[in-house]
């Protein structure tokens, strides 16, 4: 509805949609441009980019995925405009569950095992290609479906899905010789 009244000249209208998204669109910018303000300024031209195009939104995909995309390319242009390549670690590792779950035990022991996990989990998606660094971020970190991580990569739902089941796989391969030990 709040497209809908922006497309009808109502500028407020898209004041409301930056105040619900603003945060959002400028965590993801940070993990591409890591300097607060720069990422600040990229996140605003985002938003800037969206309002000139959103004339041309026409609602088959939902508002949120749609600015994720603007927001990912102008992050990627401004990494190239500075001559700069995107991060090899899309992923907070601090946010997966199975890590978390060792920090509620915290013994020398497990910070050790925690930490030694971390570094394979970093180590295994920095040498992932980017499209299966991206798709599993979108699926994990940003909770999308399968449909919306489609949209915003452009590519197929299996396209998707194997992605996905790859990075995962690439990442549980590493991790086996830990958990065996354990």
């Amino acid at each position: 509805m709040l497209v809908e009244r922006v497309q009808a000249g109502d500028q407020r209208a898209f004041d409301l949609l930056v105040k619900r998204y603003q945060h959002k669109i400028i965590g993801l910018v940070q993990r591409y441009v890591h300097d607060h303000s720069e990422s600040h300024d990229v996140a605003q031209e985002a938003f800037i980019k969206a309002y000139k195009a959103l004339a041309n939104f026409r609602g088959e995909s939902a508002f949120y995925t749609w600015l994720y995309r603007i927001a990912i390319n102008t992050a990627k242009n401004y990494l190239v405009s500075k001559s700069k390549r995107p991060p090899g670690t899309d992923v907070d590792l601090d946010d997966l569950d199975s890590v978390a779950e060792l920090t509620d035990l915290d013994t020398p022991e497990n910070n050790l095992y925690r930490d030694e996990m971390l570094e394979v989990m970093n180590r295994t998606l920095e040498n992932l290609p980017e499209e299966l660094r991206v798709a599993l971020q979108l699926r994990e970190l940003e909770g999308m479906s399968y449909d919306e991580i489609a949209e915003v990569m452009g590519c197929p739902i299996g396209t998707v899905r194997s992605r996905i089941h790859r990075a995962r796989e690439a990442i549980d391969n590493e991790l086996k010789p830990l958990l065996s030990n354990n």
